[in-house]
Order: C-alpha cells, then sequence, then structure tokens
C-alpha cells in the first residue's frame, strides 16, 4: 500500500499533503511548512476502530479514530515539502499501519485557500477492525480498561477532543462519549471518597482482616 499511496502521490516530484482528523492534529509528529483547516466530504470522524497496539492491546482492544464513508468531516490538511515527503511517509507509515488497518486513500480537501489533495487514513466497514455500532456502554467499559503503547482509550479521545475545540472543530458526538465517562469516573471517585469518610481505610482493613 506504501509503494501505491508513493507511486499515486507522484514518487516525491511535489510537495505531500496530509489531511488529519484524530491525533494528527495534536500530535502530527512530523515536520510541516504549512497547515490549514479543511472539509472532506464523504466521510466522517468515528471511534469505531478496534486499537490492539498503541490505545489497547489484543486482549483487551480499544478504540482510535476511523474515517469512515458517508457525511463531512472537518480537520486540518498539512503540507510537507516534497523533499522530506518520502521520509515523512515511511515514518508516518511506522506509527498508522503497524498491522495495516487503514486504507489510505486521496481525498479532495477544501480550505480556506483553495482545493487540495491530501492523504487520509480511511476505514472500510468490512474491516475486522471496524467495530460496527457500540452502546455507551460498551463505550464506558472500554474508556475504563483499555490502555495500549500510547496509552489509554479515554485519554486519547480527551486529547483528540481538546485538539479539535483548539482549531475551533466542534465533535458532539465525541464531547458526549467524553462525558459519559468521565461522569462514570466522577461518580465512582465521590462514591469512593464518601466510603473513605464513613469508613476509613484503617477501619476496613481492621475490618477485613477479622
Amino acid at each position: 500500500m506504501l509503494d501505491r499511496v508513493i507511486e499515486e502521490w507522484g514518487g516525491g516530484h511535489q510537495d505531500l499533503w496530509l489531511f488529519g482528523y484524530g491525533s494528527l492534529i495534536w500530535r502530527p509528529e512530523f515536520g510541516f511548512v504549512e497547515r490549514r483547516p479543511a472539509r472532506v466530504h464523504g466521510w466522517h470522524r468515528a471511534l469505531k476502530m478496534w486499537s490492539r497496539v498503541n490505545r489497547g492491546t489484543v486482549e483487551n482492544p480499544g478504540l482510535v479514530f476511523g474515517l469512515l464513508s458517508g457525511g463531512s468531516c472537518r480537520g486540518m490538511v498539512f503540507r510537507v515539502p516534497a523533499a522530506d515527503g518520502l521520509e515523512t511517509l515511511g515514518r508516518l507509515w511506522l506509527r498508522e499501519m503497524p498491522t495495516g488497518v487503514y486504507d489510505p486513500r486521496w481525498l479532495d480537501c477544501v480550505t480556506p485557500h483553495g482545493r487540495v489533495s491530501a492523504l487520509a487514513f480511511t476505514l472500510s466497514r468490512h474491516s475486522p477492525n471496524f467495530t460496527g455500532e457500540l452502546s455507551e456502554e460498551r463505550y464506558r467499559q472500554i474508556f475504563e480498561s483499555a490502555v495500549g503503547r500510547y496509552g489509554s482509550s479515554l485519554e486519547y479521545a480527551r486529547q483528540t477532543l481538546v485538539g479539535l475545540r483548539e482549531h475551533g472543530i466542534h465533535d458532539a458526538a465525541l464531547a458526549r462519549l467524553v462525558k459519559v465517562a468521565e461522569t462514570r469516573l466522577s461518580a465512582e471517585a465521590d462514591n469512593e471518597s464518601a466510603a473513605e469518610t464513613v469508613y476509613p481505610r484503617e477501619a476496613r482493613s481492621a475490618s477485613t482482616d477479622s
């Protein structure tokens, strides 16, 4: 797939445009000379992709964003100089494609300064990594337990929400999911605090030991 992308790009004779809709917005990890807000039509951001490395494990998969067909998506495009394009693609592949889970596509991106064709990492609904529809309770379970090499799924969701807001992008669905998780965690913390007040830890330990 990387060879195909390089060929479609033109082999490095022009600047490389990349479309970020998730972690690339707040943690690009590559150099760029220009960044613009952008919108793609026909695709939308969705937290419906299993992560068995970066934000979870094989035994306890986490979640990351995928770009699913349908709707539209606001994000950012980054312009990488042609001279740095091949190296950037190689490093990006190690990060985003350790198991080849995405379908890389060149998408037409609308920006304030005209249209650009940018590489985006999309997700097929036929992929084994597509979660399908998840209930709020299932999201809560994943947020409470899934952790991978880059941290937890909840941390990833929170950072993406913050990163989007910093660029004036509002994702109501993501905000609702993060709120659901944080409300649950807050309630559990309040219950634990109340238990500590009514039954001090020392007293509970003594009771348990007896």
